[in-house]
């Protein structure tokens, strides 16, 4: 069976889909992005990936549909591939730039593909990470959004990948510890839980906030402010988060090891309590 994408206002095959040379999108990065993960055929947290995408159109002047839309688009995408655990991206440009056209009419794409999981040992031993090269401007209007101007943050896990490495860690020109190239970043110290504040900037991931409420509701004491890179190599656990890794613990930092060179107890905590937070509103959670 080819592969379906939802694209505008329907299902079509992948391969005999197109999308217009003068879309704004391909022509200036005018777009927004959302990678999501489904389980048992249903997304997790999609009402809010759906509006963090809408907030950031409102920002940055992307014609973003309706909610009810985009949910529905992602839905029959889904189950028109037959999918239970996929990988889901909702993609939305500003639509092409042609001027015969009326009034900005945005390009919607929806893919949906078979979950590809990372390997089990990451979540028990921990992975790499680096720390990356670039650095992250808060002046820079589109931080803090998911566009399409995503090359910095491929080139960045790319640097990671030729380490060896999971994940690359970004500082913004101040010094202050922002995210990863995909992922957001907390470290445990003292049984503390610490995390980039927004304004650094960063951006907000759905599983950050998750975790953050889970955190709160089990009594954790969580921080999201200033931190440095002094605070990662003191930090007793680190880990990242996006909807894809969930929660991934980092076991070293270039040559440096982070607590017991494993997952530690905290962070386990809140796997296993995210787990059940997916299993609740999903129905299942590998």
């Amino acid at each position: 069976m080819a592969e379906k994408i939802f694209l505008n206002d329907r299902l079509e095959d992948i391969d005999s889909a197109s999308i217009s040379v003068r879309d704004s999108g391909l022509l200036y990065g005018a777009g927004l992005f959302e990678t999501m993960r489904s389980y048992n055929g249903k997304v997790f947290a999609l009402d809010e990936h759906i509006n963090r995408m809408i907030d950031s159109g409102k920002k940055l002047a992307i014609n973003i549909p309706e909610k009810d839309f985009l949910a529905e688009a992602v839905n029959k995408t889904i189950e028109a591939n037959g999918l239970k655990d996929a990988r889901v991206r909702v993609t939305v440009t500003n639509g092409s730039m042609s001027s015969e056209e009326e009034g900005p009419r945005p390009t919607v794409l929806v893919t949906a593909t078979e979950m590809q999981n990372y390997p089990p040992q990451y979540y028990t031993e921990g992975v790499l990470v680096v720390l990356c090269p670039y650095r992250q401007n808060p002046t820079d209007p589109t931080c803090g959004h998911k566009t399409l101007n995503y090359l910095p943050r491929m080139m960045g896990l790319k640097f990671a990948h030729e380490r060896r490495a999971a994940e690359a860690l970004w500082f913004s020109i101040e010094g202050k510890l922002a995210e990863g190239c995909i992922s957001n970043v907390f470290l445990i110290k003292d049984k503390k839980l610490f995390t980039p504040k927004v304004d650094t900037p960063i951006l907000a991931g759905v599983i950050r906030r998750e975790v953050i409420a889970i955190a709160k509701t089990n009594s954790i004491e969580t921080h999201q402010e200033d931190l440095t890179i002094d605070d990662v190599l003191n930090a007793d656990e680190v880990f990242v988060t996006n909807s894809i890794m969930e929660i991934m613990p980092v076991s070293r930092i270039e040559k440096h090891v982070v607590g017991e060179c494993k997952a530690g107890n905290l962070t386990r905590l809140l796997c296993d309590k995210l787990k059940e937070l997916i299993k609740n509103q999903c129905g299942k959670c590998k």
